[in-house]
């Protein structure tokens, strides 16, 4: 006798759950060399560090012994959260470490959200804070930038529109848009908000920067405990990766979000580099040295050919179009240069294009120009 089919699976699936599309990533770079028959490809989609980790880093990978790679890491961070917070001017027990800033990100929603909550945050910016609000029942209200920058009356708005946003999430610098806000006008978004939500200033790209006009937000939680800033060893440290974030608080703040926090989630390899690329001055300097001539250079070629450029601050800047950024994406791909495109972002008819070395930056050029005068 036959069994009965068993009920669908998709029955067990919560509703906001089937409503949301999975994220996609790009093939390896291998696989896209073989589907567009090139030799060469050049790298400039994801914000990477052209120049990999600094020195002290790649030598602690390079010493760890293969035994160390059997054993579990520490739980915590417990080295890396002590010279983070010598560094940061906190104790120890207000730094969190996550596997990449996304996980950091998962650990303050789950803490402070539950299914019919709303995050509040821009519609053209990290992603990854309406994805995770999303995916786990959690409305994300998105505010339009303004002259491409948060707009923090908006933002303001939003979140008193009822009892229901729970955290406000602010990119600074923005990615994809670069602009920053100041640290008074910070100061005065926090003296708004009155601790009524959590504030989140995401500062994944805050290395890149080194106007003394830039928050220190670290400083602002003596006076806004409701305050949570988010850095990433991913993009000035060159370990996008090994995937290593981390979240610093208040440390009423920190107790809260460690409860929802996943112990082991960092391996010993990625906390081993981190604990050796921190607060590497020199690294920061060249790196920035090398980003700000790539910036001026690519920005002349492309507003030489008429195209709008967005181009502030971290190591990446963004081209208007006058054309389809898919169609544009796929041509440059055959000619050997992967950039992003942001239709998918909401930034219709632009490429975001990683700062690199000078050989990245002239085939970039070199293929733009194919592409517009074609």
């Amino acid at each position: 006798m036959s069994q009965p089919a068993p009920p669908p699976l998709t029955r067990l699936v919560p509703e906001h759950v089937r409503r949301f599309t999975a994220y996609v990533p790009s093939p390896p770079d291998e696989e896209l060399k073989r589907l567009y028959r090139i030799d060469q490809l050049h790298r400039l989609n994801n914000n990477e560090n052209p120049l990999g980790p600094p020195p002290a880093a790649v030598a602690a990978l390079a010493g760890m012994a293969p035994a160390q790679h059997a054993l579990y890491p520490s739980g915590d961070g417990f080295f890396l959260r002590r010279r983070l917070a010598e560094l940061h001017g906190v104790e120890p027990a207000q730094v969190l470490i996550g596997n990449g800033a996304n996980e950091v990100i998962a650990f303050v929603i789950k803490a402070f959200c539950q299914p019919g909550d709303a995050i509040v945050t821009a519609d053209r910016t990290f992603a990854v804070y309406e994805w995770v609000a999303e995916f786990s029942g959690i409305e994300a209200r998105l505010v339009p930038l303004r002259d491409h920058e948060f707009d923090d009356a908006a933002m303001l708005a939003a979140a008193r529109a009822d009892d229901r946003s729970k955290i406000l999430f602010l990119c600074n610098p923005n990615n994809p848009t670069g602009t920053w806000w100041d640290g008074a006008r910070l100061a005065r978004f926090l003296d708004a908000v009155a601790g009524r939500q959590v504030v989140v200033v995401d500062e994944a790209y805050a290395e890149f920067v080194d106007d003394p006009a830039f928050p220190d937000a670290v400083a602002l939680m003596r006076r806004h405990p409701n305050l949570v800033v988010f850095r990433t060893f991913s993009k000035m440290w060159g370990l996008a990766g090994l995937r290593i974030g981390y979240m610093i608080g208040a440390p009423e703040m920190t107790d809260i979000v460690r409860r929802t926090a996943v112990v082991y989630s960092v391996g010993g390899a990625a906390q081993i580099a981190a604990l050796a690329a921190a607060g590497d001055q020199a690294h920061r300097a060249a790196t920035n040295a090398l980003m700000d001539e790539a910036r001026r250079h690519v920005a002349a070629e492309m507003r030489g050919l008429g195209l709008p450029v967005l181009a502030n601050a971290g190591n990446f800047l963004m081209v208007r179009l006058p054309m389809s950024d898919t169609i544009a994406h796929r041509r440059l791909l055959a000619q050997g240069v992967m950039v992003r495109a942001m239709t998918g972002f909401r930034y219709p008819n632009h490429l975001r294009l990683s700062l690199s070395h000078p050989a990245a930056m002239e085939a970039f050029c070199r293929a733009m120009h194919g592409l517009v005068k074609r």
